[in-house]
């Protein structure tokens, strides 16, 4: 698909008559057929495992190997890259706290919306209370043009203003790109684990102790002074006082679930132009299609763009869960019924240069965003709270 053509079909797209833009990506691990990989784990460690109904059949064991959160973050960091690269220019919210990397619209984890973002400043007043943040906070799907100028991937991605405090009235927008990796017919593979101590040293029950001056002592160093030698704690809990509690010692061979083989892993991704055709942007407190289509357009191409540069980037997922596509995606385009569909591979450059042509096409209707960074400055407590956090040693919960 050339540029002309991508522009004009996300038009009419945008406009009317297509339901969806769709991509399934069949993936195979990179150490090819029968390679364990690593799924995420969550609560207990556990992976996510369901049964579902494909190709007719209701017993599909299937594991989830990316979530649509998780590809959501992997698809905005895409374009955090292609921003940095300075092929894109879109509006985004960035701040610095010393010792932290800098956090974007396109990294917190609620976007526009995340708390960091709550408790900045732009110029010297509370962020929310700004001038631009007030346009944020009033965004609507019926009036979108806010969000559109201060953060365009929120209409993408979706967001939810959760710091509002006015529970069903707050401000949300539905996902309008939506994309997840899951392994079909998976099958539990196990772990191992075990460690030969080169040193030899032996479990020796009662050896070592905490210090206030170092991470352990022996046990005439930790009664110096006439103090009450307090035996040593692993994080884990599971070894006190013994050499294996400091990661000395051998570990016992153990075996226990890890890792899963599958017979396909697929990514499906779906853009939805119905979702995006619910977004509405007044310019200066007037409506109009031309300019409606135009902003629509404009974030269905976003949408394409960060679909094109995760397929370019690969799927380097986690340790150990590196997938590689069986062939070159095709996009799907979806009418208005599941047998009206129409298939074209889209290349990067080609939805680099259709996203930068549909942006100007909006800007010469009126409807434009901030080009340079929009830069926020932490409040007071915000930096302390991050400090305390810096120097405290406990454990995360």
């Amino acid at each position: 698909m050339i540029t002309n053509e991508l522009c004009e079909t996300l038009l009419s797209s945008c406009a009317g008559g297509m339901s969806a833009l769709r991509a399934i990506v069949k993936l195979v691990p990179a150490g090819g057929d029968g390679d364990k990989v690593s799924p995420p784990t969550h609560e207990g460690g556990k992976y996510a495992f369901e049964k579902r109904v494909v190709d007719g059949r209701s017993d599909v064991e299937t594991v989830l190997l990316d979530s649509v959160q998780s590809q959501a973050n992997r698809l905005e960091d895409a374009l955090l890259t292609a921003v940095r690269a300075g092929d894109i220019r879109i509006p985004l919210l960035q701040m610095d706290i010393a010792g932290h990397q800098t956090i974007t619209s396109l990294s917190a984890p609620h976007r526009v919306h995340d708390a960091i973002f709550r408790d900045c400043q732009y110029k010297g007043t509370r962020f929310r209370d700004s001038e631009i943040g007030k346009e944020m906070v009033e965004a609507r799907a019926w009036n979108a043009t806010g969000m559109f100028r201060l953060c365009p991937t929120a209409l993408l991605f979706g967001t939810w203003d959760s710091q509002s405090g006015a529970g069903v009235n707050s401000a949300k927008f539905a996902r309008a790109l939506v994309s997840e990796i899951i392994g079909f017919d998976a099958v539990q593979g196990k772990r191992t684990s075990s460690r030969i101590d080169p040193l030899g040293v032996k479990a020796m029950p009662g050896t070592i102790y905490e210090s206030k001056t170092e991470q352990w002592v022996l046990a005439e160093e930790a009664s110096a002074g006439g103090r009450k030698p307090q035996l040593y704690k692993s994080k884990s809990a599971t070894s006190t006082g013994k050499p294996a509690a400091i990661n000395h010692g051998n570990i016992p061979p153990t075996i226990s679930d890890g890792g899963v083989t599958f017979r396909e892993a697929r990514q499906t991704a779906v853009l939805s132009f119905a979702q995006i055709r619910k977004l509405r942007f007044p310019v200066k407190g007037k409506e109009s299609p031309e300019v409606n289509e135009a902003g629509r357009a404009v974030v269905a191409a976003l949408g394409v763009l960060a679909l094109a540069l995760q397929l370019k980037e690969g799927y380097q997922l986690r340790s150990r869960c590196q997938l590689i596509p069986v062939s070159e995606p095709e996009f799907e385009w979806i009418g208005s019924i599941a047998s009206d569909t129409t298939k074209s591979q889209i290349e990067v450059g080609t939805a680099l240069e259709a996203f930068n042509a549909l942006y100007q096409r909006a800007k010469s209707t009126g409807l434009e965003w901030r080009e340079e960074p929009i830069t926020l400055t932490p409040e007071e407590k915000l930096v302390k709270l991050v400090q305390m956090s810096d120097q405290s040693t406990d454990v995360e919960e």
